[in-house]
């Protein structure tokens, strides 16, 4: 497919996007309103204040579920509107989610019953998650929006991330969303190196994609589901642009260009479990992808 890759993007997009990954798509590439954002991600809203209907696809069904809330989050802040009576309805049912400490399940119990990625196990009591409650925390306080949930859930933040000696680059990747929105800078900056020197001795990224297989995959991850510097540093502002240098990030984001495919999207790199759930992921992906390679001062036209 000739063009650009944002043409080609967009097309792809057009083509395979739910309505609301076309609406963000318009909103972040086209320069789009926010609102029929907001109205698309309505659609997936729950009574409880909670979000559900797979807005998060490896989970179906439509009950809410803290993962969902989370990418509902993501797209209210990536759009200005993660404040008012839309925050205060989400940490409503936060509250209600919370496990007897304060935070989060990665997966509530309510999900019994509804398909769900094999990857997600369902129990009847789980625990609190710092993969499910430092970007939710982060993003809260990004936005500068104050609830009482958010005091035990931001203690056992710090905890877990202060905490962590062995870790996994999906946990890793919730522990900088939380360190990024935190309002202590301080302390966030000192855990940050820390984590950015756990991830290299751990070797829990992958710093020379053109020898992605000399690297380890974290157990129960898919072939090949590797992590790169990008992965771990969205934007240039965040804490975890300091662990790679220049190069490193350059070299990691020439990677993410090159994985654009010959539809105009990105691939879907974890383990894919149900037809279904890989197409609606590939936008999301793709969308990702896109802000990333932006943010960081890629040229898309």
């Amino acid at each position: 497919m000739a063009g650009t890759p944002l043409a080609r993007a967009e097309h792809f997009v057009w083509l395979t996007a739910r309505v609301l990954e076309q609406r963000r798509f318009a909103y972040h590439f086209l320069g789009a309103a926010a609102e029929p954002v907001e109205a698309a991600l309505t659609a997936y809203l729950n009574e409880d204040g909670g979000y559900g209907h797979a807005l998060e696809p490896d989970l179906r069904g439509p009950a809410s579920q803290p993962l969902h809330t989370a990418h509902a989050l993501r797209v209210l802040d990536s759009i200005g509107r993660c404040g008012g009576l839309r925050a205060e309805r989400i940490c409503r049912y936060l509250t209600n989610a919370a496990t007897r400490d304060g935070a989060l399940p990665a997966i509530h119990p309510s999900q019994r019953g509804y398909p769900t990625a094999p990857f997600f196990p369902i129990v009847s009591d789980p625990p609190s998650e710092l993969l499910a409650t430092g970007p939710v925390v982060g993003l809260l306080h990004r936005n500068q929006v104050w609830h009482a949930w958010l005091f035990r859930a931001t203690d056992f933040c710090w905890a877990a991330v202060e905490g962590l000696r062995k870790s996994h680059p999906y946990e890793i990747q919730a522990a900088v969303a939380f360190l990024d929105g935190v309002p202590d800078r301080s302390r966030a900056e000192e855990a940050a190196a820390r984590l950015g020197r756990l991830v290299r001795e751990q070797r829990l990224v992958v710093l020379d994609p053109d020898r992605s297989d000399d690297y380890p995959v974290a157990g129960g991850y898919a072939p090949g589901e590797y992590h790169y510097p990008h992965d771990y540093a969205r934007v240039p502002g965040s804490l975890a642009r300091r662990w790679f240098t220049d190069e490193e990030m350059d070299r990691s984001l020439d990677h993410l260009a090159r994985e654009q495919q010959e539809d105009g999207g990105w691939p879907v790199r974890w383990r894919r479990w149900a037809p279904g759930t890989a197409l609606e992921w590939r936008p999301l992906v793709t969308l990702e992808a896109l802000r990333t390679l932006r943010a960081h001062g890629r040229v898309l036209h």
